[in-house]
């Protein structure tokens, strides 16, 4: 069956796609400057080798983006979706693995949120992402631009039932982590030993009620208390940090 495809743009969004080994990439439109700016930053790659070029001037590249005004920096392209991964099989893959960290979004449903969330996880060696499938915005141009390239790097599980996908890790040995600015512990003084998901609600309301009563804890980031809470990906990038961190001292 064919693969529906769709667009997307931004330098390190379309370089990261074009060398990504399982990505399909269709079509690059782009211009003459954008072209040797690749070239030379991936000048031993070959990345457009065997892949449909299509010129355009830059208003023809603007028009492509049009409707999420995003800086498109001479580059977009043609892609297909990549397979979907199988969260049973990968715990399968990696049941003698160690301290794996996934994290859980329920409802978060701002593009660029997410892809600063994806940006993130990648640097901070996140192993995996759990999104609603309903919810998530497979398509944006918004999230590829935000993640910048970090979408080919990282692993994304869909579920259609985020409290049932959680059930189901806590019997496979997880911890349910749930983030809320009325949690009752901070999340520095947490024992991250063992398998966790981070669990983290919409940028509106939090997490549901039904996902707090599934989280085996409840953690907060202590902020100025002048200050109500912060952005979601911003919450999510310094608990990334803290985790990368903490194991990374823990291992040498």
């Amino acid at each position: 069956m064919k693969k529906s495809t769709f667009l997307i743009a931004g330098k390190h969004a379309v370089t990261e796609a074009l060398k990504n080994p399982n990505r399909k990439v269709l079509k690059v439109f782009l211009n003459e400057d954008s072209k040797k700016v690749l070239n030379k930053e991936n000048h031993n790659l070959n990345l457009l080798e065997d892949i449909k070029l299509f010129y355009k001037n830059k208003k023809e590249l603007d028009r492509l983006c049009s409707k999420d005004q995003i800086s498109h920096q001479g580059l977009i392209a043609e892609i297909e979706h990549l397979e979907d991964l199988n969260l049973k099989d990968y715990l399968k893959l990696n049941k003698d693995k160690k301290n794996i960290t996934l994290v859980a979004l329920e409802e978060v449903s701002d593009p660029r949120n997410i892809g600063s969330i994806i940006r993130s996880a990648t640097s901070f060696n996140i192993d995996g992402l759990i999104v609603k499938e309903r919810s998530f915005p497979i398509d944006s141009k918004l999230m590829y631009k935000s993640a910048s390239g970090s979408m080919e790097h990282i692993k994304i599980f869909f579920t259609s039932n985020i409290s049932t996908t959680l059930r189901y890790l806590k019997e496979n040995n997880f911890w349910i982590c749930g983030f809320d600015k009325d949690g009752n512990k901070d999340f520095c003084k947490h024992d991250w030993e063992g398998n966790n998901v981070l669990l983290f609600g919409s940028e509106g309301y939090g997490l549901k009620y039904q996902t707090t009563k599934n989280s085996d804890f409840l953690l907060k980031i202590q902020i100025n208390k002048k200050i109500e809470s912060l952005n979601i990906s911003n919450s999510a990038a310094i608990v990334f940090h803290y985790i990368n961190h903490l194991r990374k001292t823990i291992n040498r």
